[in-house]
């Protein structure tokens, strides 16, 4: 499930805080550049998943909560399940991350998450735009956890409509494939590519 990461907590003024960590295995570009994450990219793309992740600690469930928030096992399993990443970069730092993926009819915005620092900038808007540019289905779904309304104030800023709880439910084992608890606590957003 996508849980996108645009914490309202977070200082919208100062500059983007890159660690070395994220800065290292990503080939330096001159400036902001969405593209297809490589092989050569899984640790940074990790590490922004877990630091993005942090956002959620406290508000949903201390259930659902664990760290790392995604293992890099958990994360191997999405890409071999197809899962596209991309990553915005600017001078070579990945700055922010989303997921698609195209299942039967419908297409999946999955794990989309900025950094801390970066967020309220535009990063999230751009790497969403740029997906949805990419889909070929007649609708998209996106999930998240309930709690996470800046989420799914997100989303819902950018078109995406909740669907009813029932419909949330089976949307939920149709098309993901996480345990019920996960279900109970999360909600679905869909838009359809020709109302864009």
């Amino acid at each position: 499930m996508p849980y996108s990461s645009s914490n309202n907590n977070h200082n919208r003024r100062g500059s983007c805080d890159v660690s070395r960590e994220v800065r290292a295995p990503l080939l330096p570009v001159l400036s902001k550049m969405i593209r297809s994450l490589l092989p050569s990219d899984f640790d940074a793309l990790l590490k922004v998943i877990n630091d993005a992740a942090q956002a959620y600690k406290g508000v949903i469930p201390n259930d659902r909560w664990k760290e790392p928030y995604m293992s890099a096992e958990e994360l191997r399993k999405e890409i071999e399940a197809g899962v596209r990443f991309f990553g915005l970069l600017e001078g070579g730092h990945l700055l922010g991350v989303a997921g698609i993926q195209a299942l039967k009819d419908t297409t999946l915005i999955r794990h989309a998450y900025v950094l801390p620092g970066c967020q309220g900038k535009g990063t999230g808007t751009r790497l969403l735009e740029y997906l949805l540019g990419l889909v070929e289905t007649p609708e998209i779904l996106v999930g998240t956890w309930a709690d996470a309304t800046w989420a799914i104030r997100f989303y819902q800023k950018h078109g995406f409509r909740p669907v009813s709880s029932r419909e949330k439910d089976r949307l939920l084992r149709t098309y993901w494939n996480i345990p019920e608890r996960q279900i109970e606590t999360s909600v679905v957003l869909r838009t359809i590519p020709s109302l864009q």
